[in-house]
């Protein structure tokens, strides 16, 4: 039988699941995508988190006591998923010892209420690095202009970031420098820098359905001819900068001390429209040194019936080129696209957290379970 996911993690690209519960936890489910789905890597976020507290009665042990402790909500929460998060990181330890720590990783996000300040930011991701307490964790932060420089601050103590909520190059470009700039000052602070970890989160599937949109009131057969073809352009040409900035004299410095690049990451990998393969965002984006974190329905998806066909990304850099020159020439403003959408990631998030913290919220009154 054929193992796609084998393959796919053959031609460079780490499968990452995006997705965890205390169910997963104890129920050997994590482990088993480990050892069977060359699953080396999770991912999660305030959706994933208020899905999980409030769909299953795992953690009502866990609420109880933090009812008597008389936590505070905010509280509550940050102990409930950095006890996920670590056992994660545990679960996931092998693949990172194999790995010589580029895989095996967990993230965790700060809240997404502070994703425009930067010192509160950078407060919580050291906070989250202590509470979690193991070395194969990710503080995620946002890739917001206030972002930027907590990524840099974070990494220069010595913290693995994964950068999240990333839509344009140019966002890009200045993560990327975001992240040469705090292992450069990690190192000047003596922290190793062969332990720190970075991926850059560049976001897929919305990318489509927000051109989509677009493409479809623009109504012309010329703009209809674009539809689903931005998103998959957009992150091939974001690889065609990671080339780029991880060929530099200022990154082969940095790689000589034994620092690890900042891997490009694919997220937001299920297809949103039902007329669009549901591995697309996979098969065209497979490149050497890559994250796809995928749910598990695209993990499964894949396993099944998934197209391995060796690079789709280096050589397309033409053809991704032609079409955003097209999007433009349709009347497509990819300015405002990229701008709309890290707007509605950071409300999404945020309207996530603040379900979750009532939530937990109102069981801690009644001191029962979620």
């Amino acid at each position: 039988m054929t193992d796609r996911l084998a393959e796919l993690s053959a031609q460079g690209v780490a499968v990452w699941l995006d997705d965890l519960s205390r169910v997963r936890l104890t129920s050997g489910s994590l482990k088993k995508m480990l050892n069977e789905q060359h699953v080396v890597g999770v991912t999660t976020n305030p959706s994933i988190f208020q899905k999980a507290l409030s769909d299953a009665d795992a953690y009502d042990a866990q609420v109880k006591d933090l009812s008597v402790m008389r936590v505070t909500v905010e509280e509550a929460v940050r102990l409930m998923t950095a006890r996920d998060v670590r056992g994660a990181c545990d679960v996931e330890r092998p693949a990172y010892d194999a790995s010589n720590g580029v895989d095996g990783r967990v993230s965790i996000e700060v809240d997404p209420r502070k994703a425009h300040e930067t010192e509160s930011t950078v407060a919580e991701a050291k906070t989250l690095w202590w509470l979690v307490g193991r070395e194969n964790l990710y503080i995620k932060i946002p890739a917001t202009l206030e972002g930027l420089p907590a990524i840099t601050a974070t990494l220069a103590e010595g913290i693995s970031v994964n950068v999240t909520l990333i839509f344009s190059l140019e966002r890009y470009r200045a993560v990327m420098d975001a992240f040469l700039a705090g292992v450069e000052q990690a190192k000047a602070n003596g922290h190793d820098i062969t332990k720190i970890g970075s991926v850059a989160s560049f976001f897929v599937s919305r990318v489509d359905t927000e051109v989509d949109k677009r493409l479809e009131k623009i109504g012309s057969d010329e703009a209809k001819a674009l539809m689903g073809k931005a998103a998959i352009a957009n992150a091939q040409l974001a690889y065609e900068a990671y080339e780029e900035v991880f060929g530099t004299d200022r990154w082969k410095a940095l790689a000589a001390a034994g620092a690890h690049p900042q891997r490009p990451l694919w997220a937001s990998t299920s297809t949103k429209n039902p007329d669009y393969k549901d591995t697309i965002y996979v098969e065209e984006l497979i490149a050497p040194g890559v994250v796809n974190t995928m749910p598990e329905s695209v993990i499964h998806a894949f396993a099944d019936h998934g197209e391995v066909r060796g690079d789709t990304v280096t050589g397309a850099y033409a053809q991704a080129h032609q079409v955003m020159a097209d999007l433009k020439a349709v009347g497509v403003d990819f300015d405002d696209v990229v701008k709309v959408l890290e707007d509605e990631g950071v409300d999404k998030f945020e309207v996530s957290w603040k379900e979750l913290l009532e939530s937990v919220h109102k069981s801690l009154q009644a001191g029962t379970g979620v």
